[in-house]
């Protein structure tokens, strides 16, 4: 990819999940305060394309992405929503094409090293690894170092504050994604000091 890289943006990615699309813009910008402008709306509610769009127009310091991407219309639609990147929880060949021709910076999904193997054959070497604890964590990642050095991580799926400082410790590891800055209440509070005072503790992870 010669488009600048997802993983270097910051150490965590904010994974957000939003009903309202009018809390998008404060939201991100608590995010951005805190010092993680790398934001990732996932497709999963029908708010999150409004979301995207409205954190383009009135956030300019924010990276907005989208996640959960799982097919070329997702792409399509998000790359017109102004996403500028993409992450997705998997791959198919006909998805990774769309995530190509998009122009766009892109996280394809694996949690398998055949997964890792294919990508790289494809010339792909930034991935998102999902989900990560269940997928067998830090230890897995560690032991993919050797054989496939050239494979670089944003971990995501039940990483904690407390446990992305070992993931970040590793070689292949760019940053994690997480949704620790957002606990469900303080989003349903619209507690955005709190979100920002969270992002920080969460953006000093790597100094």
């Amino acid at each position: 990819m010669t488009s600048p890289s997802v993983l270097d943006l910051a150490p965590v990615v904010p994974v957000v999940v939003l009903e309202d699309a009018g809390d998008a813009v404060p939201l991100a910008r608590a995010l951005v305060a805190g010092g993680l402008p790398a934001i990732e709306v996932t497709l999963r509610t029908a708010a999150a394309l409004d979301a995207i769009k409205a954190i383009a127009a009135e956030v300019p310091d924010a990276v907005v992405g989208a996640g959960t991407v799982i097919s070329a219309r997702n792409v399509s639609d998000t790359v017109a929503a102004g996403a500028r990147f993409l992450v997705s929880p998997g791959w198919t060949d006909t998805l990774l094409d769309a995530m190509k021709a998009s122009g766009l910076p892109f996280l394809p999904g694996v949690s398998t090293t055949s997964e890792v193997v294919a990508l790289l054959e494809r010339g792909v070497t930034e991935m998102k690894f999902f989900p990560a604890e269940a997928a067998g964590g830090t230890a897995y990642l560690k032991a993919l170092s050797a054989p496939l050095p050239q494979a670089r991580f944003c971990p995501t799926g039940g990483i904690s504050l407390a446990s992305a400082p070992s993931y970040l410790a590793l070689p292949n590891v760019g940053c994690v994604g997480g949704s620790w800055m957002l606990p469900g209440d303080a989003v349903a509070d619209r507690d955005w000091p709190r979100v920002e005072r969270l992002a920080a503790e969460a953006a000093a992870l790597r100094g």
